[in-house]
């Protein structure tokens, strides 16, 4: 690819953040899906400079590895880089991190799509 395209997301750990919070463990430490959700945050916002007007993405497949833990009150950096792209299927590299360094990775699929199109199909 000719132009990188990447962004980076962040946020710092509140206890709204923890793995206790969500439900998806019971220590008061970054929780896994609240790092997935800014890794595909970073994604989207990445992919807005492919997209035509009535456009969005949406995330279908995630795939990380969360190999550290993060306090409260830390900052987290989630990082998208773009490593594919086929017609409408949009491939990301995500790399999340905090002052210590990685603290989770993996990939990211998004797909563009017709937002009205989209929507129409709910309900």
């Amino acid at each position: 690819m000719e132009n990188k395209i990447e962004y980076t997301s962040q946020r710092i750990v509140r206890e709204c953040d923890t793995a206790q919070a969500v439900g998806s463990g019971n220590l008061p430490v970054f929780a896994t899906p609240m790092m997935v959700a800014l890794m595909e945050n970073a994604a989207m916002k990445a992919s807005e400079q492919l997209l035509q007007a009535g456009e969005s993405t949406v995330g279908s497949e995630i795939n990380i590895k969360h190999l550290r833990p993060t306090a409260m009150g830390e900052e987290v950096s989630a990082t998208a880089t773009l490593t594919a792209q086929e017609g409408r299927k949009l491939t990301f590299s995500v790399v999340a991190t905090d002052r210590n360094g990685t603290i989770g990775e993996g990939t990211h699929v998004r797909y563009v799509i017709n937002i009205e199109k989209f929507m129409s199909k709910i309900g």
